[in-house]
């Protein structure tokens, strides 16, 4: 079986490496289209997986995203034609989706954003089958919809997976005698970003210097760093952030995939942005991993770090046991659900009793 995988950002690098691994052990023939954006070209290079770039990420905006798609769009068909993949999986899935309804080629959509409600609207109706957490909290395909037990980031961080590794963490910026915690901006150019906005310089300030006065501070930012910032920008190398991560102290940032990372390893996270994500609710409501924030106010900021910091570290390794306990190996099933298709969403609508 020949499956096309399409990469758009370096978390689905991370999402589809073991699925790819998989799928490829079981004689399948991979093919991946990938986009420009951070480092995602980067990851796939250093894991020596050959891919086609089909576009670059843009300046932001709904005009930039809407050239980019339908460059994306054309380019995919081009290699569609040529390969003849039998089945396309990515997430978000936008271009599969609506180039494989228009090639009959069946799609998987991955997702996990609810807020993405413009790119969802012009990705759902076209897909094969859109699969999500159990946590999803929008709206779904009614009879092509797959639900799961689970969180992406445990496709990559699962222990099967993953071992944190202490002595490359330091040789990344880990500090070996003190606490450390790690703070991430992003750049808010993504299409579910559209009509967001991040961190003042004034609460980020305060963020660091409180942090700084309890352990060693790394910034892992998609844009520049002002001057003020940039000694504490992460130097590391981008491929082994997950053994930082998984030693530090607390994760506070924008990133709502790093606060889920940070949840499946363990380590207490705090997610500070208007708009939530099921799952990171879940994190919070479940297990206590994760702290939700949507009033961007210092005050509050400061009080939820304290109350992170005044619980005990084994009560989060104890909330993590449980979190595994309860979710399943997600790469297994993700390559399942590509290697099978269409028996998943045939199992999942008998068990909905359709």
């Amino acid at each position: 079986m020949k499956v096309l995988i399409d990469i758009g950002h370096p978390a689905h690098v991370h999402f589809f490496r073991q699925p790819i691994r998989l799928l490829a052990d079981r004689g399948h023939r991979i093919i991946i289209t990938s986009r420009n954006k951070e480092f995602a070209l980067e990851l796939l290079d250093e894991l020596g997986l050959t891919h086609n770039p089909l576009s670059a990420m843009g300046k932001g905006g709904i005009v930039s995203l809407a050239s980019e798609l339908i460059r994306r769009n054309l380019a995919l068909w081009k290699v569609i034609r040529r390969e003849k993949p039998d089945i396309m999986a990515a997430i978000g899935g936008v271009s599969i989706a609506q180039v494989g309804a228009l090639a009959r080629i069946p799609s998987l959509v991955f997702y996990d954003t609810e807020n993405a409600t413009l790119q969802n609207a012009v990705t759902y109706p076209f897909a094969s089958a859109v699969v999500v957490p159990q946590c999803y909290e929008a709206w779904l395909p009614r009879r092509r919809h797959i639900r799961y037990p689970g969180y992406h980031e445990l496709s990559y961080l699962h222990p099967d997976y993953f071992s944190p590794d202490r002595e490359v963490a330091v040789r990344n910026g880990l500090a070996e005698n003190s606490d450390t915690f790690l703070v991430r901006l992003v750049s808010w150019q993504a299409n579910h970003d559209i009509g967001e906005r991040g961190w003042k310089n004034d609460l980020l300030s305060k963020l660091v210097h409180k942090l700084s006065s309890k352990g060693k501070v790394l910034i892992s930012a998609e844009s520049p760093l002002t001057d003020e910032m940039k000694p504490y920008g992460y130097q590391g190398s981008k491929k082994d952030v997950h053994h930082v991560m998984a030693f530090c102290r607390a994760y506070i940032g924008e990133s709502a995939t790093m606060a889920s990372e940070s949840a499946v390893l363990g380590v207490p996270a705090v997610y500070a942005a208007k708009t939530g994500r099921g799952y990171t609710n879940e994190q919070e409501r479940r297990y206590g991993l994760v702290r939700n924030l949507r009033q961007l106010h210092w005050p509050q900021l400061s009080e939820l770090i304290d109350e992170l910091l005044n619980s005990s570290v084994e009560s989060y390794i104890d909330a993590n046991q449980q979190l595994l306990r309860e979710t399943i190996d997600v790469a297994a099933f993700v390559a399942k659900c590509i290697e099978t298709f269409p028996e998943p969403l045939s199992a999942f609508q008998e068990s909905e009793g359709r």
